[in-house]
């Protein structure tokens, strides 16, 4: 973590972080635009924002835009925070994003301690991943093309479903989603989530979560949860603990 309070301290930083909390998925010209600095300048910030985990690049055509990764910000908050301002606190994982296309998509990434089949069994297992999110299993039996479902025991019935696009374990699992939990999430339509692992070293992971084709101003309780999830993924695989959420409360 110190790697991000170093990132945070300069307020140039802290600014390029703003203008991706206002408008995600910018390239280097569009922030270096809006800061009374050079090009280069920017870009040395943006390296070292990235560095630190707190912006992830995503290459779109000949484009390489900037994704704000809420991700580390939730790790400080479960640490220290958590306990004294939940309530204002998890408004950081609220994100604004426009493209185009006028679809939304987010980006989040974290490094965790364990092997790739470990944290395949871990996305892909219904029991374990009930631990970290929110209670809710996820069942299928993950193969292209196959459908899965997202149920709680205390639920009336399923809180989501899919279809498993590509199944490529233990690297890449590609999946559309539809939310079922209530009317307004319905209304959203199909959207697509994107896991993604890389090894990195002898013993760590790097999790890559795309949750894309939203559209512009898409319901804020489809992609507002990813911070927590994955916090709580990293906790129990790193440390076999459980991570109190807000949301893992829903139907308790």
């Amino acid at each position: 973590m110190d790697a991000v309070f170093r990132a945070l301290a300069d307020p140039t930083r802290r600014s390029l972080l703003d203008e991706l909390f206002r408008e995600d998925g910018q390239t280097l010209g569009a922030l270096a635009g809006r800061l009374p600095m050079t090009r280069f300048g920017v870009m040395k910030h943006l390296r070292q924002l990235e560095e630190a985990g707190l912006v992830v690049t995503r290459r779109r055509g000949r484009e390489k835009l900037h994704f704000l990764n809420p991700v580390p910000i939730r790790l400080v908050h479960d640490r220290w925070v958590s306990k004294y301002a939940e309530p204002w606190a998890a408004t950081l994982s609220d994100l604004k994003h426009r493209l185009e296309d006028k679809t939304m998509e987010k980006v989040f990434e974290i490094y965790i301690k364990t092997t790739p089949e470990r944290l395949w069994e871990a996305i892909t297992n219904p029991e374990m991943r009930r631990k970290y999110n929110f209670g809710v299993g996820v069942e299928s039996d993950w193969t292209p093309g196959s459908r899965f479902e997202m149920s709680h025991p205390r639920a009336d019935g399923p809180l989501g479903e899919g279809e498993n696009i590509e199944v490529d374990p233990p690297r890449r699992l590609v999946q559309s989603f539809n939310a079922l939990w209530g009317e307004e999430v319905k209304s959203e339509g199909t959207s697509r989530v994107t896991w993604e692992v890389e090894p990195i070293g002898d013993d760590s992971c790097r999790l890559t979560v795309t949750h894309d084709q939203l559209r512009e101003g898409a319901n804020e309780e489809l992609f507002g949860g990813w911070p927590m999830i994955l916090s709580g993924l990293k906790t129990l695989l790193e440390t076999g603990e459980l991570l109190t959420t807000p949301g893992s409360l829903m139907y308790a």
